[in-house]
């Protein structure tokens, strides 16, 4: 298969590239293009972060919980990485590890039950 066109261009050309298939709602295209650009650059959170989020809205949940994975271990207090695991794992019908996810999520953005 063809990739040049995913592949072609600096990360930043590639980074807007799969922002607007992202916003397109072309999930699966925005992945081939971060998939590279995370490979590229792991260090960065932004683009694993909008992959793991092309492949939740794509359904490929492994993959999108593989990614957040690494978001969380790198950075436990990442929110947004924590509720998507969370909800992530609700989509594979495991409630009981997306609990803890969830809570935490909440926690970091002050949504705290009353008492």
């Amino acid at each position: 298969m063809d990739t040049t066109y995913y592949d072609h261009g600096t990360p930043a050309e590639r980074w807007e590239r799969a922002r607007m298939f992202f916003d397109a709602k072309d999930y699966a295209a925005a992945a081939r293009v971060l998939g590279e650009l995370v490979e590229e650059v792991p260090e960065q959170t932004g683009p694993r972060l909008l992959l793991a989020r092309a492949y939740y809205h794509s359904a490929q949940l492994r993959r999108a919980e593989a990614e957040l994975r690494v978001i969380v271990e790198r950075d436990p207090v990442e929110h947004y990485a924590r509720l998507m695991l969370g909800r992530t794992l609700q989509r594979q019908a495991r409630p009981a590890e997306a609990e803890s996810h969830l809570r935490i999520a909440s926690a970091l953005a002050g949504d705290f039950e009353p008492l």
